[in-house]
Formats: structure tokens, sequence, C-alpha cells
């Protein structure tokens, strides 16, 4: 049976933050709302926790898993970037964005992509999963809540809750969230590629949907 913690979308309550950071410190797989849709979330270094993820959402270790991290100060940890990269991440960060990086040797093995050794990043731009990742004081491991045999992403909790209440530890209700994913952009080669077209502008990065 999973908690569920209503929490103000614009001033979260920091109690019940804190007492979600327990649940993912303790290994919960835990549903959150984002600037995009809702999405799942476990402790970065807990692979049982990753596992249950991926079950959840039907992915293989061939699909990305992105780190969701609080600001740009923790990229250089995780991610290979040059100024060039640097620069256009920072002009739409936090925001409805996943990027396709080539991943340092922090990020554990089964986190990357198999062959190609990249990871995805994503800066929310969301008051209850900023405050979520500030407790926990590091990423947390988070993919867009769309189940398996749906087109969309979920966006009430309410609904989160019923259909996933004996899989999940945590639904935080912090309202309603887009229907839209995030966009997920390439950059690992010489120019940026859409690999899924979600929310946010695409100018920035010269593309078109």
């Amino acid at each position: 049976m999973s908690q569920y913690f209503r929490i103000h979308p614009d001033n979260p309550q920091p109690r019940l933050i804190k007492q979600a950071a327990q649940i993912i410190d303790g290994g919960g797989v835990v549903a959150l709302p984002t600037d995009s849709s809702y999405a799942l979330a476990c402790h970065l270094d807990d692979k049982a926790a990753v596992e249950q993820l991926r079950r959840i959402r039907g992915l293989d270790e061939r699909r990305h898993l992105s780190l969701m991290v609080r600001d740009l100060s923790e990229l250089a940890t995780f991610a290979m970037v040059d100024n060039r990269q640097y620069r256009l991440i920072k002009s739409v960060t936090p925001g409805p964005y996943v990027f396709i990086l080539q991943a340092t040797k922090e990020v554990p093995r089964r986190l990357s992509h198999p062959s190609r050794k990249t990871i995805g990043l994503r800066v929310p731009d969301h008051a209850i999963t900023l405050a979520l990742l500030e407790a926990l004081g590091q990423p947390v491991i988070a993919s867009t809540l769309i189940l398996p045999g749906d087109d969309e992403p979920q966006n009430e909790p309410e609904a989160i809750r019923a259909r996933l209440e004996k899989q999940l530890d945590l639904v935080i209700d912090g309202g309603a969230c887009a229907v839209e994913p995030s966009s997920v952009i390439d950059l690992t080669g010489d120019e940026p590629v859409l690999v899924r077209a979600g929310r946010g502008p695409l100018e920035p990065f010269g593309l078109v949907r």
C-alpha cells in the first residue's frame, strides 16, 4: 500500500518533503509532479528500486532513465559537456527537457546506455521536486510516468494511486500536471537531435516539431 502526501505545489510543506526524502532514501519508488507530467523517481544508488521503477514502466536496460538534478552544479559529476553544450543547457533550464549526454565514470553502469555510455539529465522546474532534491542532497533516477499500453503520461495523482497503489511506496499529490511529457534532446553529436517532442520550445536547439 502506497502512502499519499498532499503537498502544496508552490509552497511545499517541509515536514512532508522530509518524509518523502526519507522514503526515497529507504529504497522507495515515488510518483511525483514535475513541470511536464508526473514522473517516477527513486534513489540513485538503489539497484532494487531502479529495477522496480523499470518494471512499472515496462522498460528494459536499453531504454534511458534520467538523472533528475536540482541545478547545473551537479552536471559535471555525471556528464561530460563542452562549453557549447553547457551554454545551451543553461539557457533553457530549469525546464521540461531531458538531455542525452556522454556519461562520466561516476554514473553506475546500470544507469547509462549499455552500448553508447550516455545518460539522460533533467533539471525540473517544479517547487515540490526541487525541494525534494534539496532535502536528499543528491539526484534521483526518474522516468516519465507513462504506463505500458498507455499513449499519454499520467497527470492525476488519485488515478496514479488507484492504478499503482501496490507497486509504489509514495504518491505525492501536487495537483494536476500537464499531460505532455518532457522533450528529449540528444546533445552527444555536433548538432542537437530531437529524440522525443514534448513540452518546451525547440527553437533554442534549432529544431522543429
